[in-house]
């Protein structure tokens, strides 16, 4: 809200993250559900109780308004509101990209894993503390 409120700056900042994220937003949500292996059987499980598409069209129907509040744009040329439906029709996600991202060859892959290594690496003191802590209380029990 600051960022909306704030200067020219400011506000391009805010504008520059809708743009970023508003994509990988909606395809966060998983592919359509044509297109969805899981899917289905999730619903059918009552694992998901509610279908990729229509998890979509909500975060879109939800959050649409609130970024024209903040005076910013959705980065979509074709997203436009439908009186008839009441919900707001989008464009053409790029699944392209969402596969690349899911097959390990995204943009930010490499970082990804790097900060993966990095903390497990980093976390090994505390899994070793953990374990000694574990034998330590099962060596009592034993006694």
């Amino acid at each position: 809200m600051a960022l909306a409120q704030g200067n020219d700056a400011q506000r391009q900042m805010l504008q520059d993250a809708i743009n970023r994220f508003w994509w990988p937003a909606l395809m966060m949500f998983g592919p359509n559900d044509d297109n969805s292996p899981n899917s289905a059987r999730s619903m059918a499980w009552k694992i998901k109780l509610h279908s990729n598409d229509e998890l979509r069209q909500r975060f879109v129907d939800n959050t649409v308004p609130q970024v024209e509040i903040l005076g910013m744009t959705v980065p979509d040329p074709d997203l436009q509101f439908d009186e008839a439906s009441g919900h707001y029709r989008f464009g053409e996600i790029d699944w392209q990209e969402f596969n690349e991202v899911i097959s390990g060859r995204g943009i930010c892959n490499h970082e990804r894993l790097a900060a993966k290594r990095k903390a497990w690496e980093e976390g090994e003191w505390v899994r070793e503390a953990a374990l000694a802590h574990a034998q330590k209380q099962q060596a009592r029990s034993a006694a």
